[in-house]
């Protein structure tokens, strides 16, 4: 049977990952044993994909990235070059922990940028946006815009990445899309009626 998605050359598969249709795979990567990934995603150059990761549909992970073991990304989540994940709290070279490895939870459309740190055991809201550099050390609300070292809050993000002006209502129009939000005790969310 022919595979559905494209591995460069350089890059190398291991046995026993499921990798869905459409997806590419770029120069010198890694995808190891009993990792997932959906349909469409995008694998830049020189990433790792670890054991047991899961990765849903149209995932787009840019250059010099290694998602770590107990990292899951949902769909149309977006990774910055150089970006970094942990996945213990307390490394030790001569202590092993691989037993206590955290779960770290990237929701649907979340973005993270260039050079930001992802500290373990936290979850990233949906559509939430991680600025460039930040550290981010603690979970991050839906819709949710931080940065800075420790990342703090800097307002809300739409659904197409434009930043969100709330009224006297609590209702917000994103500039891009004409989507409206609407906030309720510090938590955003999508108006579809």
């Amino acid at each position: 049977m022919e595979k559905e998605y494209f591995a460069h050359e350089s890059s190398y598969i291991d046995e026993g990952c499921i990798i869905g249709k459409g997806t590419r795979i770029w120069h010198f990567s890694h995808v190891m044993p009993n990792s997932e990934m959906g349909e469409n995603c995008n694998i830049g150059q020189n990433v790792v994909i670890s054991p047991g990761v899961k990765l849903g549909n149209n995932v787009k992970i840019q250059n010099n990235v290694s998602v770590y073991t107990g990292v899951i990304c949902e769909d149309d989540v977006f990774l910055g070059p150089s970006m970094v994940f942990t996945n213990v709290i307390n490394p030790r070279s001569a202590v092993n922990r691989k037993n206590e490895y955290k779960t770290t939870l990237v929701k649907k459309g979340a973005s993270i940028g260039a050079n930001a740190t992802v500290v373990c055991g936290i979850t990233i809201g949906e559509f939430g946006f991680i600025g460039a550099g930040s550290v981010v050390t603690k979970d991050v609300r839906p819709y949710e815009l931080i940065y800075g070292n420790p990342a703090r809050h800097g307002g809300y993000m739409s659904e197409h990445g434009q930043k969100l002006q709330f009224d006297a209502n609590n209702e917000a129009v994103c500039s891009e899309s004409g989507f409206r939000y609407r906030m309720d005790n510090g938590i955003v969310s999508k108006i579809t009626e």
